[in-house]
């Protein structure tokens, strides 16, 4: 039986191994076509793949299992749940994989894109460049179809040009902007604050004017300390919580 082929990534020796493999796994099981199957490969090979430990690959395997993505029995195997329902909490403990995973998993719909004057919040991040390529996509739920968060991705104009629309429709940005246009990533800098639905993201989310709502802002650097994406995301209050854990060094 063929088994689902997962994304690769560089592990961060900095952050626990069992969480940096969890998360690519969960970015790679919630960003999946249709078509893959379901049956993981075996605990052994999952490590090899990874680089770790059987035991590490043990315990991000149950994380996940907690999450309900995926079920596990003996002597057949692990399989990814199809129907898991996937509106999780937010956990951002600093690697990159981290923010593919907060990202994945939802149906998504480009609701239009083109260049357009760097926005005026946004104008420090930009110095260098009076136009950016946008992006607003609106998130579902794929069982429910409620609307969970629309999403203003502002590129550069040089790597928006080598960005498949088709792409973002099946992956986050992040993913898109590292594994398909190839962009050194170095850091993202995330900013989260309550705020007021406005008109626009009441009517989008099907909410309240005025409601409760998560707005997240994550800015993308390469190694230089440009910036390469500026995110500006807004979250229905009573669908997302957002939990950062500091580990001590």
């Amino acid at each position: 039986m063929t088994s689902f082929a997962p994304d690769s990534i560089v592990l961060n020796r900095k952050l626990p191994l069992w969480y940096q493999v969890s998360q690519s796994l969960r970015a790679s099981i919630l960003g999946r076509s249709a078509q893959d199957p379901l049956r993981l490969p075996t605990e052994e090979q999952l490590a090899g793949h990874y680089g770790v430990s059987v035991l590490t690959m043990r315990q991000a395997l149950k994380e996940l299992e907690d999450e309900g993505l995926i079920t596990r029995h003996r002597r057949r195997g692990t399989f990814i749940e199809p129907h898991a329902r996937r509106g999780s909490p937010v956990r951002l403990l600093g690697s990159v994989d981290a923010i593919v995973a907060q990202q994945s998993g939802m149906t998504t719909e480009l609701l239009d894109h083109g260049s357009t004057p760097v926005p005026a919040g946004l104008a420090e991040f930009f110095p260098d460049v009076r136009e950016v390529a946008s992006y607003h996509r609106l998130r579902s739920d794929e069982n429910t179809g409620e609307p969970t968060n629309h999403a203003r991705n502002y590129v550069r104009p040089e790597l928006a040009a080598r960005i498949d629309l088709d792409d973002l429709v099946r992956w986050p940005m992040t993913k898109v902007l590292r594994d398909v246009v190839g962009a050194d990533i170095s850091r993202i800098t995330d900013t989260v604050e309550a705020r007021l639905a406005d008109p626009e993201t009441a009517k989008l989310l099907q909410v309240p004017l005025l409601s409760p709502i998560l707005h997240y802002t994550g800015v993308t650097y390469d190694p230089a300390g440009r910036v390469l994406d500026a995110a500006v995301i807004h979250y229905r209050g009573d669908r997302f919580s957002f939990t950062v854990t500091l580990e001590a060094t």
